[in-house]
């Protein structure tokens, strides 16, 4: 049996929090991914976007199939937490420019 704690998802950024993040994105067909420990095993998780808050720490909003059922959530998780392994990278640069993606 695994000692693995699940991910705990991330709060919502609120005004009290300082500036907004700064939010990144990838080109739809060419986005990274993180592996989340879920149900007792590692699940990819497509990034959505990564989100850097004022105060330096990392969000990432992603795509997963959290017990392995072909049912798809998304969630956002601060990075870095035991239950969070990076997956693959990506060939693009991510952009703030999100009207740019397809």
């Amino acid at each position: 049996m695994s000692t693995i704690p699940e991910p705990e998802q991330a709060r919502p950024w609120r005004p009290e929090d300082g500036p907004k993040p700064e939010v990144w994105t990838w080109p739809n067909a060419d986005r990274p991914s993180l592996k989340v420990w879920s149900a007792g095993a590692w699940r990819n998780a497509r990034v959505m976007a990564r989100q850097n808050w004022a105060d330096g720490s990392v969000r990432y909003q992603v795509e997963v199939d959290l017990r392995g059922d072909t049912m798809v959530t998304i969630r956002t998780y601060q990075w870095p937490q035991p239950g969070l392994r990076k997956g693959h990278g990506s060939g693009s640069e991510p952009s703030m420019a999100a009207n740019e993606r397809s």
